[in-house]
């Protein structure tokens, strides 16, 4: 578990295919301070387990993590290339702060970048969603982009045929993560709030014949 908050930004070290799925060796001195194997690292949003760690004499402040080949089609981590910055972050602890939100590191897609809008200092940036995500999103909602936790600043209506939602980014996270790098076209990893996605799979196993159901798009009956 996360919060969305970013430690460091990395450096992917290698890439290596393995089947159908990849090896990634990345740079991050400060989360691999107290790492170790079978320990949880988010990276650009997705839950990666460490399964080596670098020494001094390959590289101290580096792990290894593989990822399988669902978080490959999901994320954009099958994209990635020595030398590439990611976001990182450790899992929680239990006693610390949670300054973020709850974030689990399941990647539900990708988002497309369609426009960034420059204020004075800060910057909205607009992006298009999957319209299969697009109820799981809300206004002032909380959203997890490329492993940051962010609120949601607004979001296209129901009848918009092409879903979009805009995030407000200040300048510590434009500095600090590596969204402040986007240009129009590039995807991000997007995970929406585990709390919309319970209520949208209760409202599917729903009964539609009890009167004290709750009303929603019920599988099997038009929405």
């Amino acid at each position: 578990m996360f919060t969305g908050l970013i430690e460091e930004v990395g450096e992917i070290v290698a890439v290596e295919p393995v089947g159908d799925s990849l090896r990634l060796t990345v740079r991050g001195p400060i989360v691999t301070a107290d790492a170790g194997h079978g320990d949880s690292i988010q990276v650009s949003g997705v839950c990666l387990t460490v399964i080596e760690q670098g020494t001094a004499a390959d590289g101290a402040g580096t792990f290894t993590a593989d990822v399988m080949e669902q978080s490959v089609r999901m994320s954009t981590l099958g994209e990635l290339a020595p030398g590439d910055r990611v976001n990182l972050e450790r899992a929680a602890r239990v006693d610390s702060r949670l300054g973020g939100h709850i974030v689990q590191g399941h990647v539900d897609g990708t988002a497309r970048l369609l426009s960034v809008t420059p204020h004075d200092n800060w910057k909205t940036l607009r992006f298009a969603l999957d319209p299969a995500l697009a109820p799981l999103l809300v206004d002032k909602g909380s959203v997890t982009l490329s492993g940051v936790s962010l609120t949601v600043s607004s979001i296209s209506g129901p009848a918009d045929p092409q879903p979009w939602f805009e995030v407000s980014l200040i300048p510590e996270t434009l500095s600090a993560t590596t969204l402040g790098a986007l240009a129009p076209g590039d995807r991000v990893n997007l995970e929406t709030d585990i709390l919309a996605r319970h209520v949208q799979r209760m409202l599917q196993f729903a009964d539609p014949t009890d009167p004290t159901a709750p009303a929603g798009n019920h599988e099997g009956t038009p929405a």
